[in-house]
């Protein structure tokens, strides 16, 4: 996309809080420059400088008080690392470089005929924090269908052989393309093998995209799902850095082992229920719901239903987060993409039914800290409406999208020199001590 297309978008976005940033970055973006490696080479220097500097002046510079709480409750709230690709805003929700969800959906390149945003220009966001052009978009798709046949960690090599540690990045950002490109072949083939009898996956096609080649490769060819794809892609692709998977590939990151490792931590801290199996949760919810009270049904019978739930001391999956204490804008998102392609799925129906009534049964209840929806709430439906229906294989998917965004702040940890991540641990009897309780 050039400046000019960004500017015409210009009054839009004068009123959102980060427009200014918004044309910045579009302004600056290196259009002329197709090769993501090569814009890293000019911009890893300046940002190494620019933090240098700011280090140098206000690095003794207290940011906040740590309480017991903090320390007991799973480091909520805390700030402990640095993590460049995206910000989760409370109010607002995910940011990607400054960018919000509508605002990408706006901006980042699309497929030819398609709305949403291709994932490989959300790749280039993350990783240079510039609005990519359609060529360096299309750069990406290509250079991800050929790096799939490499098999070796260069990393974990040049490191072996002695690299200096200013050539870091340039080994984990290979390894990183190298792991985006193979991740649909090895994702597809999972479905493959679990689902479709090990049925063949068929050959990559370099003037597709990543999104499209991923949907052929699983065996679906309705456009609306490769649609679709793209757009779940993109919208799971990072949540901050505090979360599981992000914090994880950070943590594993920061011992210098190379990306295959990182990542492979990374889907193990996405298996756990608590973090990557909530679409699923609200599925299953979702149908003993609809067994239970058959089909349509008024807004009473469901408050009901809803309270008897909340009652019996369960939750209503899908609503609440950790920090967001508004609508998640990933929700938002897919209910505008349910709303245009299939208002009248029955399930459809039921979710925007819950969102009017939920929201205000937890408020009235008076424990939820953030009574709304998040994205767990509408994925699933979405997924099942165009055929995939093997819930246990969602996972994956976020996996496959999440790996966008841990990737990117791995590039920019090593080469920005980030330390070896080694928090102060203490015992209870030394908390006691530290804040002048009695034990016992």
């Amino acid at each position: 996309m050039s400046f000019l297309s960004v500017s015409r978008l210009a009054p839009k976005l004068l009123a959102s809080k980060n427009a200014a940033y918004i044309l910045v970055a579009a302004r600056n973006a290196s259009a002329s420059t197709t090769n993501l490696r090569d814009v890293l080479a000019d911009l890893i220097p300046k940002e190494q400088s620019r933090i240098k500097n700011f280090k140098q002046q206000y690095g003794k510079t207290n940011i906040g008080q740590i309480t017991v709480d903090m320390v007991y409750g799973g480091m909520r709230g805390m700030k402990g690392l640095v993590y460049e690709t995206s910000v989760l805003d409370p109010e607002e929700g995910i940011r990607f470089r400054g960018y919000s969800i509508p605002e990408c959906q706006q901006l980042l390149p699309k497929a030819p005929g398609g709305e949403e945003p291709l994932p490989e220009g959300l790749f280039w966001l993350l990783v240079t924090g510039q609005v990519p052009t359609e060529e360096q978009v299309n750069w990406v798709s290509k250079d991800a269908a050929i790096t799939a046949l490499n098999s070796e960690s260069s990393f974990a090599r040049a490191y072996s052989e002695g690299v200096h540690k200013s050539k870091y990045w340039e080994f984990v950002y290979e390894d990183s393309m190298d792991l985006i490109a193979k991740l649909p072949c090895i994702a597809a083939k999972i479905y493959r093998n679990l689902y479709r009898e090990g049925s063949s996956i068929g050959a990559i096609d370099s003037n597709l995209d990543w999104s499209h080649n991923f949907t052929n490769m699983l065996g679906y060819s309705d456009q609306q799902f490769t649609e679709l794809m793209r757009l779940y892609l993109t919208i799971h692709s990072d949540h901050e850095g505090g979360n599981v998977s992000a914090h994880t590939s950070h943590l594993v990151g920061s011992a210098l082992s190379d990306p295959y490792l990182s990542f492979s931590a990374a889907m193990n801290g996405l298996a756990g229920p608590l973090h990557g199996l909530a679409n699923q949760e609200v599925l299953v919810w979702l149908t003993a719901l609809q067994k239970e009270l058959g089909g349509e049904v008024s807004d009473e019978r469901m408050r009901d239903y809803i309270w008897n739930t909340l009652k019996s001391g369960r939750v209503v999956p899908g609503y609440g987060h950790a920090v967001l204490r508004k609508t998640d804008p990933r929700y938002t998102c897919q209910r505008e993409f349910a709303l245009k392609h299939l208002p009248s799925d029955p399930m459809f129906k039921l979710v925007a039914q819950l969102y009017k009534i939920v929201p205000n049964v937890l408020l009235e209840q008076g424990k939820a800290k953030n009574p709304w929806p998040n994205v767990d709430a509408h994925s699933g439906v979405l997924l099942q409406y165009y055929g995939m229906t093997e819930m246990n294989y969602y996972t994956v998917l976020f996996g496959v999208s999440r790996a966008l965004g841990v990737l990117s702040q791995l590039i920019w940890s090593r080469a920005l020199g980030f330390p070896l991540e080694r928090p102060k641990s203490m015992s209870t009897d030394g908390l006691m001590t530290l804040v002048g309780a009695k034990s016992g």
